[in-house]
């Protein structure tokens, strides 16, 4: 079984919801078990700034799925909560974002997938909820807490538990 961390991301619709439910559908479409599950962070929009705020998550699954594969279920479930990525408008509005942030130790580039994510390191608003779960995982020879002391949080808000 593999350790995969994927960053979940959203500004449309009730994303809250939708996270529990696409974790369930990956975890369920992959035969995967989920190892843990950050908090929901409101974070400021990246990249293009002009629009609403994303709620953003980070989850450990572990699975025996390979890359490509659970990559493909990603896909699919994105589609299932109506993210179109051909029609999206890039770092734009959306319903569910995600993103394979490493799987195990696995380094890969290719057209589709590249692993580790490559801009990972850049990202508060993924190395925030990331560090909650995983503070002392390796990716890239760089331990999660460490990248994350080398961004700014700031605008980031830890959202109270659903309950």
């Amino acid at each position: 079984m593999a350790s995969v961390l994927i960053a979940l991301g959203g500004n449309v619709g009730d994303v809250r919801a939708t996270f529990r439910k696409a974790i369930a559908h990956v975890c369920g479409m992959a035969q995967a078990a989920l190892v843990a599950r950050s908090s929901d962070y409101s974070t400021p929009p990246w990249g293009d700034e002009d629009q609403a705020p994303f709620v953003n998550a980070c989850v450990e699954i572990e699975t025996g799925l390979d890359p490509h594969a659970l990559l493909f279920v990603m896909q699919k479930v994105e589609q299932k909560f109506g993210r179109t990525r051909e029609k999206d408008r890039r770092w734009g509005p959306r319903t569910l974002d995600l993103d394979m942030i490493a799987y195990d130790d696995v380094s890969l580039q290719k057209p589709d997938l590249t692993l580790p994510h490559p801009r990972l390191f850049e990202r508060a608003f993924v190395l925030v909820p990331l560090a909650e779960i995983a503070p002392d995982r390796v990716i890239s020879g760089i331990r999660v807490r460490d990248g994350l002391s080398r961004v700014s949080p700031q605008g980031i808000v830890r959202l109270p538990d659903t309950g």
